[in-house]
């Protein structure tokens, strides 16, 4: 079976390169030259990628990576002291930390340095593969910042109260070895291979059904703003997605796959 060619997006875009082969969207943060760092057009041009992918029906997965030597350096602090704004849509830092909404698995592929939004980005996605020579860090606090994109929330959920606030409150770098070790980052590959092994990823999301993925992580994301484990078993048949899967002609194909002994042909519908 040949793999789906990979079909470029028309040349709309200034700040953001976007390919889709079959329904794997990979979005590009395109900003070389400033370390792919953000300012208001480039969020605006992301957060409208993004929500294309979740509206989108044949877009099941993303990755979300940056050009050149590095996947995102945070908020464009160059432009903002030249007078730029630094406006964010409602989505949030590059169209994600905000975007609660998002039933669909994304994965960051780190290829690089991931500082303040960037480190935001990554934790923002469902999974997170880091080149080997990456570097992680909210230095905000150096430059009279603070990490308000959701990192401040985000981490201390992740790896907890005092691993947070080590990394926090020092602005310190972290490698992807600790990341890993930590907890925010499921591999850690050569820099080469990081596309690779997102997409390795990404073709094992892609052999299952995606309401079936939609449902798991609409559940346990809502499941983590329950006070109780009970109450989040409780209300897990609640949501949407769960709704959307359990009437959907995949919810049929998956035990008649398995009865026939074949590979089941999902749908997404």
């Amino acid at each position: 079976m040949t793999s789906p060619s990979v079909v470029p997006d028309p040349p709309a875009h200034r700040y953001v390169r976007v390919e889709r082969s079959g329904p794997l969207t990979i979005v590009t943060l395109d900003r070389p030259d400033r370390l792919n760092a953000l300012h208001t057009a480039a969020h605006n041009e992301v957060a409208a990628v993004l929500d294309d992918f979740a509206a989108d029906p044949a877009q099941w997965v993303a990755i979300i990576t940056g050009a050149g030597r590095a996947f995102c350096a945070g908020n464009d602090l160059r432009y903002m002291a030249e007078g730029g704004s630094l406006e964010r849509p409602p989505s949030g830092f590059g169209g994600l930390t905000s975007r609660f909404d998002l039933n669909k698995p994304i994965i960051a592929a780190v290829n690089g340095a991931a500082m303040g939004g960037g480190f935001e980005i990554a934790l923002s996605c469902d999974i997170v593969i880091a080149a080997d020579d990456a570097v992680f860090a909210m230095p905000e606090p150096r430059v009279g910042l603070a990490a308000l994109a959701s990192g401040l929330h985000r981490l201390p959920r992740t790896i907890g109260w005092q691993q947070a606030m080590g990394i926090i409150l020092t602005g310190r770098r972290v490698t992807p070895e600790e990341g890993r070790s930590l907890g925010f980052v499921n591999a850690v590959v050569p820099r080469d291979d990081v596309m690779t092994e997102a997409r390795r990823w990404a073709t094992l999301m892609l052999e299952c059904s995606p309401l079936a993925i939609r449902a798991a992580k609409e559940i346990a994301r809502d499941g983590l703003s329950q006070p109780s484990l009970e109450q989040a078993i409780a209300s897990q048949r609640s949501g949407a997605a769960l709704h959307a899967m359990l009437a959907s002609e995949d919810y049929r194909e998956g035990p008649l796959a398995f009865a026939e002994k074949r590979q089941p042909r999902w749908q997404g519908r």
